[in-house]
């Protein structure tokens, strides 16, 4: 069975009467990816029945057959070449159907886009184009179709061409290759065409074949979606299986895994797969699963990502793209649902930055969002989900909006944001990843990297009790440094005092330290910026003295005057316990 990275998801849109099924059946049938029998049945119906054959009509017969079994549904159909197979789904190109072409191009990897070369660019034609930037698909092929009927004019194609090509450039979209084409006598779609010998380019199969299949999707961050957990019972099994489909990357056993929001973390214990051989590793656009060394509580809705890896965003305010195609307006006064991944969420629209014409280009700052149209916008939402900015992974960026039960928008997160007016996603500092992992960092040093934060309230020596820690474990062989917060600049707000402290933190983290900073009086509010920044299970609070007002959760506690021998050793232990330190 060949792997499905070998498989590659294209979405076909266009304009109604522009030619998308009449490309599709060609490309069905100069593959040879057709049932055995089935071009040769519907040239024998159109025979009969005094129509003339058009490839078309092989679209519309496989869909009739749907109910008897055959493989090839309303929305997919299946090509292969020798390079890979290709999942080619059927966009309808009438602007009622917008929702089915958003739904269908969801999880395309790239886009065959039809125009008509008799009819020119319609509104559709340039909808479309944004709707797919819109989705983060970065690769598009543009067909000028039935340049039969133009007698392959080359001047009538490079028409098309300037005024397509000035349109994608003004929204930030460049493609991949305008290719002149006929269906109906297949140039250029599987064999090099005759009948313009102007055009020197790919055939759509050979430029297909050239694209890169989901930007080499295995070799990113680890991203899955949790669909569910499973228990079993019978015959003493008494697995607890982690299921979803993984986005993006690579997951094998004894990975440290990490599960956001909650960042709850444990590690894989073993690999899972419905009626498959035992395994230890699976990759990008598997339905898979995974049983825990731990048994922690997860549930549906909860992203799996990996330590050492880019941690998902966490946020409930989002500033998103979106194209609203409910009946109703998208306004304030309304609740919707919000479903990125498995997760769910109530979300209230909470401003329209900018209203867009998808097809004019034209923008309105009004705040609501009408059918069909295209909008930047804050939303709320009720709870924090976990997700990542467009900008930086696509999968795990797209969204829809439900309203009413029925799927009325969608779009990609831009941006997330704290509380309003905080643009955190613009201060933060912007991560890259280094070559050496922090896997690597935590069994050279033989440490986890850990943020441990030392607080009580005021005349309690914190920083003597920073420094002593410090001292300790630097003489044990320890990678450690010790983080003042006030060293962090000239005048530092306490409100600012949390993102400025995980920040630097987190520089120091990726280079494999355990760093030790003293807090004076942390609040919750506080700790839970930090988490925003760093997971929580890399963070560590140590309390000195009276504990009756502190309202968040304490890891250990210690009081003022205790003997400093004793108050290490129970320093020590807690990090051995907690497997942050380890021989």
């Amino acid at each position: 069975m060949q792997d499905t990275f070998d498989n590659m998801n294209i979405v076909i849109v266009g304009h109604v009467d522009h030619g998308k099924s009449t490309v599709i059946g060609r490309l069905l049938a100069d593959t040879n990816s057709l049932p055995e029998g089935k071009l040769e049945q519907v040239r024998e119906t159109c025979r009969r029945n005094a129509k003339p054959f058009e490839y078309a009509f092989l679209l519309d017969a496989l869909k009739e057959e749907q109910t008897q079994g055959i493989t090839i549904d309303a929305a997919r159909v299946f090509f292969k070449t020798p390079k890979r197979k290709y999942i080619i789904i059927d966009a309808p190109g009438h602007i009622e159907f917008l929702k089915n072409m958003v739904t269908g191009a969801a999880r395309a990897e790239a886009a065959l886009l039809v125009i008509d070369a008799r009819e020119g660019v319609m509104e559709n034609s340039k909808r479309h184009g944004y709707l797919l930037s819109m989705l983060g698909i970065r690769q598009v092929v543009v067909l000028v179709n039935k340049m039969d009927l133009i007698e392959f004019n080359q001047a009538g194609y490079e028409q098309i061409v300037l005024e397509y090509q000035a349109f994608l450039s003004e929204i930030g979209v460049e493609a991949g290759a305008f290719i002149p084409v006929s269906g109906f006598t297949g140039d250029n779609v599987a064999t090099v065409s005759d009948n313009m010998p102007w055009y020197q380019g790919e055939t759509v199969l050979q430029k297909l074949d050239m694209l890169e299949n989901r930007n080499d999707s295995q070799n990113q961050v680890f991203r899955m979606p949790v669909q569910g957990v499973y228990k079993f019972t019978a015959g003493g099994d008494d697995r607890r299986i982690v299921a979803g489909t993984i986005e993006t990357g690579k997951i094998k056993t004894g990975d440290d895994v990490i599960f956001y929001p909650s960042g709850k973390r444990t590690k894989v214990k073993s690999i899972e797969r419905f009626h498959a051989p035992e395994m230890t590793e699976d990759a990008a656009g598997s339905a898979t699963g995974f049983t825990l060394e731990e048994q922690i509580y997860i549930t549906r809705g909860e992203m799996a990502c990996l330590a050492g890896e880019t941690r998902p965003e966490v946020s409930a305010r989002l500033r998103t793209k979106l194209f609203w195609l409910g009946k109703n307006d998208l306004t304030k006064e309304r609740r919707y649902q919000i479903k990125l991944g498995t997760q769910k969420a109530t979300a209230k629209l909470e401003e329209v930055i900018t209203v867009l014409d998808a097809s004019t280009l034209a923008t309105t700052s009004r705040q609501c969002v009408q059918r069909h149209e295209v909008a930047e916008v804050i939303l709320r939402l009720d709870k924090e989900i976990a997700l990542d900015k467009a900008e930086n992974l696509t999968e795990t960026s797209r969204f829809v909006i439900i309203d009413n039960y029925e799927i009325s928008g969608g779009g990609i997160v831009a941006d997330v944001l704290n509380e309003e007016g905080d643009r955190s996603g613009e201060s933060r500092v912007k991560w890259v990843e280094s070559p050496v992992t922090r896997e690597e960092r935590t069994v050279r040093y033989a440490q986890r990297p850990v943020l441990i934060i030392i607080s009580g309230y005021k005349n309690v020596e914190k920083k003597h009790f920073a420094g002593y820690f410090e001292r300790g474990l630097f003489l044990e062989g320890r990678t450690v440094y010790s983080l003042d917060p006030s060293e962090l600049g000239p005048v530092v707000g306490r409100d600012a005092m949390p993102e400025l402290l995980a920040q630097a933190a987190n520089i120091l983290l990726n280079a494999g330290n355990i760093v030790i900073a003293p807090v004076e009086a942390l609040k919750k509010g506080e700790i839970k910026i930090i988490n925003s920044i760093i997971c929580s299970q890399e963070t560590k609070l140590v309390w000195v003295g009276d504990t009756s007002a502190a309202d968040i959760q304490i890891d250990l506690h210690v009081e003022e005057d205790e003997n400093k021998e004793n108050v290490y050793l129970k320093f020590r232990k807690m990090l051995l316990d907690s497997g942050v330190i380890f021989d």
